[in-house]
């Protein structure tokens, strides 16, 4: 007797209504082919039930396996197909913090400004005066970087035990709420890229000491840029959010040692 086929490969046709998605403008357009996308996915998860109906459990290793897996990705797709509903159907803005990757469910929508929106985790880190690597936080969701300067600046007073004499920070991280906070705790210069409205005199002692600081600070994006195109940082290929912050570290170990290396040689 013949077996017959009860399901179809709607790979090329899912791929090919996400890219009309992203490139079709006006709603009504998108909403009706995010009506076809989701009928391919709730077609798709019926096969995926009707398989998990025929397997009946065995102690075959491949079966096992394949059932684990289900129970993992089937809640998933279901979510996925939830949140679609809600943005893409109903037009709801749904949080940042709701999953966006099916295989990487901790990722997080990170946008910085107009620019093109990324998926992962924001990192905030500090630089000594060599340019290594003293601290480095892995953050959660895409908090604003004005949010984020006085916990740096607390965890590296906790850890040194006195806060620096001087300081830079990108644009983002600029607030005369923030500048006031970093004086009491006795950071004598804070120097932000952008002024934001705070007087250069109400940063620093000089504008000298400004352009210095400013040029610090331009010498750790050249050493973040370095930490993308030369120790992996600009794409993680780990698998699950402890395999991420490991990946990450390793990086910022290996960069501290090539350049703890190069200082040494000097």
């Amino acid at each position: 007797m013949s077996r017959h086929r009860h399901w179809h490969d709607h790979r090329r046709a899912a791929k090919k209504r996400a890219r009309a998605i992203q490139y079709t403008r006006g709603r009504p357009k998108r909403v009706q082919l995010y009506r076809e996308l989701l009928g391919i996915t709730r077609t798709t998860l019926g096969y995926l039930r009707q398989a998990a109906e025929r397997l009946t459990p065995a102690a075959d290793l491949d079966v096992i396996v394949w059932q684990e897996q289900l129970r993992h990705y089937r809640p998933l797709i279901e979510q996925i197909i939830a949140q679609t509903e809600r943005r893409g159907l109903a037009g709801e803005v749904v949080p940042a913090a709701e999953m966006v990757s099916l295989f990487e469910p901790h990722a997080d929508i990170i946008v910085k400004g107009g620019r093109d929106v990324h998926y992962g985790h924001k990192l905030n880190l500090t630089t000594g005066r060599s340019g290594m690597v003293l601290d480095l936080i892995v953050e959660a969701g895409n908090p604003a970087d004005s949010e984020r300067l006085l916990p740096m600046l607390q965890r590296h007073i906790d850890r040194y035990r006195e806060p620096p004499r001087q300081a830079a920070a990108d644009g983002g991280y600029a607030s005369r709420a923030n500048l006031i906070q970093a004086k009491t705790w006795g950071v004598k210069d804070m120097a932000f890229h952008k002024k934001c409205g705070i007087k250069i005199e109400d940063m620093v002692k000089s504008r000298w000491v400004y352009r210095k600081l400013r040029n610090f600070r331009a010498g750790i994006e050249a050493g973040v840029s370095c930490l993308k195109r030369a120790f992996g940082l600009d794409r993680c290929t780990w698998r699950g959010l402890d395999h991420f912050k490991t990946y990450v570290w390793s990086s910022v170990v290996a960069y501290n040692l090539a350049l703890f290396a190069r200082l040494k040689s000097n």
